[in-house]
């Protein structure tokens, strides 16, 4: 039996492509989501990641750093 001839078979392209989609974007949502989680965890001290920006930026001179990263340990 042809289904083509029947007008059933584009239409069966059809919800099998978008059936695809679906749930490609499930799993592409759960998929950046733990990642997301993941990269959270893992995050360094955000006291230490500010003092190091501002040493970076020039903010503030090489002793303070040292200071502020000895008395974040």
């Amino acid at each position: 039996m042809c289904y083509w001839r029947e007008g059933v078979g584009p239409w069966v392209v059809v919800g099998g492509a978008l059936m695809l989609l679906f749930w490609g974007a499930i799993i592409g949502l759960v998929a950046w989501g733990i990642v997301r989680l993941t990269k959270r965890s893992h995050r360094e001290n955000g006291g230490f990641a500010i003092a190091r920006e501002r040493y970076a930026r020039g903010e503030i001179g090489k002793e303070e750093f040292d200071q502020i990263k000895k008395d974040l340990k």
